[in-house]
């Protein structure tokens, strides 16, 4: 913790711009696809962000100044998906076709439920940090995976493939075991990690069933809502 949250809010946010602007140069310039941006993005920032969650205090406030970020990120997406504010970059780097619009649709989803998630399950429970993971690490190593492969399809998704769908349980399960990891190893979860391993595991598997259904763009609600739903049900 830092102490003041105040200064751990200015830190978290300057932290997620860096990361964003850069990715955001690297689309721009070509150096990385624009498809490939947008999943680094998504699997980059959350996990900056949890992980940024601990600079805070206990204050009533804190979740609500961390809160903060992910809801300037998401007006600006909405800004810029709007054609309110001009920024290419960011359309290079968020967007699949080049179009703007496309913005308003994963990207500002995903944002608004960072909002979400911060303001209801905060660091007080591993429910939305696991939520988060899967939306994460494992939701867009699914797309960067399941689009440079050319393994079998899914029966039910014709779009969507195995080695997507198997990406989306390791990356998942990977990242929010990590996570649960540091917030346990810094005293925030009582009990042993491995308590929570069969509960994170579940979760990682019904998260990649629900990702490999055939909806398109909605992922970033559907994930998260169903891992929410999991953890109370069976987390310890």
């Amino acid at each position: 913790m830092l102490g003041n949250d105040w200064l751990a809010l200015i830190v978290t946010f300057l932290l997620a711009l860096l990361w964003l602007r850069l990715n955001d140069f690297l689309a721009h310039k070509g150096l990385v696809s624009s498809s490939l941006s947008r999943k680094i993005i998504h699997i980059g920032t959350g996990p900056l962000f949890v992980v940024c969650w601990l600079l805070f205090t206990d204050s009533l406030l804190a979740r609500f100044l961390a809160s903060l970020v992910p809801l300037a990120i998401s007006v600006q997406f909405a800004l810029v998906g709007f054609g309110i504010i001009k920024d290419q970059a960011a359309v290079d780097a968020m967007s699949r076709s080049g179009d703007r619009q496309e913005i308003l649709r994963g990207p500002l989803l995903y944002g608004i439920m960072f909002v979400i998630i911060t303001l209801v399950y905060w660091r007080n429970s591993p429910i939305g940090i696991i939520a988060l993971m899967l939306l994460c690490g494992g939701d867009g190593l699914a797309d960067i995976v399941g689009n440079r492969t050319q393994g079998a399809r899914l029966p039910w998704s014709a779009r969507k493939s195995w080695a997507g769908s198997l990406a989306m349980f390791l990356g998942g399960w990977t990242f929010a075991v990590l996570l649960v990891g540091i917030y346990h190893w810094a005293g925030a979860f009582s009990g042993s990690l491995v308590h929570y391993l069969p509960a994170i595991t579940a979760i990682s598997f019904f998260g990649s069933v629900i990702e490999s259904l055939p909806f398109n763009d909605i992922d970033n609600v559907t994930v998260p809502v169903v891992a929410i739903w999991l953890g109370h049900l069976i987390l310890p």
